[in-house]
């Protein structure tokens, strides 16, 4: 799977024009600053590898198997704390 961003081709709240026959207002304002917000955020994710891998990874039809056995055992009773979970997290991460 490749991505390729080549420009903005819809615009966005920001770039909108806007209308003639009122002032923005403060909701409109800050409405504009979340799109703009979501969108440098998902244009952030796009461009990093270790996300570009991952969608790799979870669009493969071989991974649905694997990915809808994920999950703690209910058998077993054990659960993973929040604590192992950000350790192992943080393995992975180097």
């Amino acid at each position: 799977m490749e991505l390729l961003i080549t420009g903005n081709s819809t615009p966005t709240a920001g770039n909108l024009p806007a209308r003639a026959s009122s002032a923005p207002s403060a909701e409109s304002a800050s409405i504009r600053s979340d799109v703009d917000a979501a969108r440098n955020t998902a244009l952030s994710a796009l461009n990093n590898d270790r996300f570009r891998v991952m969608l790799e990874q979870i669009s493969d039809p071989r991974a649905s198997g694997a990915l809808m056995t994920m999950g703690a055992d209910s058998n077993d009773g054990a659960a993973t704390d929040l604590k192992t979970a950000l350790s192992r997290y943080a393995e992975n991460s180097e």
